[in-house]
């Protein structure tokens, strides 16, 4: 690890986490909605598997959210896991499926930022957390 990455402070390391905790919450309610009012397939568009792999996150973000909040390191894991993944789908339906791009997909934007924050605030902030 670079040395200054070892001097984070505690409080910044924790506000990230909640930060990300709260937006991961977010993101969790937006699929569990999507699940609930139209089921496993809520994207007619997508194919099969990527519609369960959304819904699915409803379960996941939760659960990184969880861990985030209880200050472990399996919970920044599994976040820059579904963060790498879920922009990877999203990526893969503008461009591959709807034949789109970034200027035209605002939700699309707004994940990619929080891919950026959650995987670059990751090694600052994971001696931090618990094992």
């Amino acid at each position: 690890m670079i040395g200054w990455m070892r001097h984070t402070p505690r409080w910044a390391a924790l506000s990230a986490c909640g930060i990300a905790a709260v937006l991961l919450l977010v993101g969790a309610s937006a699929h569990l909605s999507d699940l609930l009012g139209h089921g496993l397939r809520p994207y007619d568009w997508a194919p099969g598997w990527l519609n369960l792999y959304w819904s699915s996150l409803a379960l996941f973000d939760v659960l990184a959210a969880v861990f985030l909040i209880r200050g472990r390191r399996r919970g920044i894991d599994l976040a820059c896991a579904i963060m790498a993944t879920d922009l990877a789908a999203n990526w893969y339906a503008a461009y591959g499926i709807q034949h789109s791009g970034l200027a035209a997909q605002p939700g699309l934007q707004r994940l990619t930022a929080f891919a950026a924050l959650v995987l670059g605030m990751a090694p600052f902030i994971r001696r931090h957390l618990t094992p």
